[in-house]
């Protein structure tokens, strides 16, 4: 059925993410890494900060707006810290105190950053890391997670997502390209849940302190997501298959898996095929702010 609430969930379904549909399009090889082998990608310290930031911000919001000042964001580093690390331990396993501590500072700066650009006590969100999972009309299950979803009194709807890395110069129009594929997956997902064409699309960049706003349009919406069912049948196509290409480019720099990938000179492992079980499905359903060029 079209248009599932997004509220209802089908995690037993293998489902597109914006993070695995934007890896796919990079490199379906990075994809099959990421979403049917699951190959271990080492934790960095750029994925501990993001995820402490965006705890932080979503503890912030859950307060009253008159409370929301930049001291109490400050004071909400360290409890975002022991949430994280209660939620992925993992990340944190080798972390060192010298680590920790330049990681609070570094998250608190974020936040002081972050009201330069948005102030949080003049408006309630409707809400933080939201979970949304719809299935378009060929059948496609898009899931994912969205920082932040405001609605104006008017109605308008507004999707927000914090980036906390900085893109390296190199990198920069891809990243950028990357986040706005991301923006208006949610965007598709949110007109066929809620039957609602978000009037904004919102990027914070905490590192960079700049918005980047966008208004998309119905057609441009109805054409990516054909974009996205093309995606899903060719991830399905490669699935049954196991042939999941390299595809070369500037951002093969940053590959976590380049020992396994044929242009380096590596193996991939041996395909395991496509499941029925749900470990291929979203991987930002617990997500990992990594953004190493976003």
């Amino acid at each position: 059925m079209s248009g599932q609430p997004g509220n209802q969930t089908s995690t037993s379904r293998p489902a597109l993410s914006p993070s695995r549909a934007a890896d796919f399009k990079q490199c379906p090889l990075l994809y099959r890494f990421r979403a049917v082998d699951r190959l271990p990608e080492p934790p960095s310290t750029a994925q501990l900060r993001g995820s402490v930031v965006h705890a932080a911000l979503e503890q912030l919001y859950g307060l009253p707006a008159v409370q929301r000042g930049p001291q109490t964001a400050r004071a909400l580093v360290n409890p975002a810290l022991d949430r994280v690390i209660a939620e992925e331990p993992d990340l944190v396993a080798e972390l060192g105190s010298e680590q920790r501590t330049q990681l609070l500072e570094e998250a608190r700066a974020l936040l002081s950053g972050y009201y330069r650009l948005e102030d949080p006590t003049r408006f309630d969100p409707q809400s933080c890391e939201q979970r949304v999972e719809v299935e378009l009309a060929d059948g496609t299950l898009l899931r994912g997670v969205i920082d932040r979803i405001d609605i104006a009194a008017t109605g308008e709807l507004r999707v927000v997502d914090y980036k906390t890395g900085k893109a390296p110069p190199t990198a920069r129009a891809l990243a950028e390209f990357r986040a706005m594929f991301q923006m208006k997956f949610y965007a598709v997902a949110m007109l066929r849940s809620r039957h609602v064409l978000a009037t904004r699309l919102r990027l914070i960049y905490l590192a960079d302190g700049q918005l980047l706003d966008y208004s998309p349009d119905l057609d441009e919406l109805l054409r990516f997501e054909k974009t996205l069912m093309a995606i899903w049948r060719a991830i399905q196509s490669a699935g049954a298959t196991g042939d999941f290409r390299p595809s070369p480019s500037r951002l093969c720099e940053w590959c976590p898996h380049q020992m396994h990938c044929p242009v380096f000179g590596g193996t991939p492992p041996p395909y395991p095929g496509w499941p029925d079980a749900p470990r291929h499905g979203d991987a930002d359903a617990t997500p990992q702010r990594a953004e190493p060029a976003a």
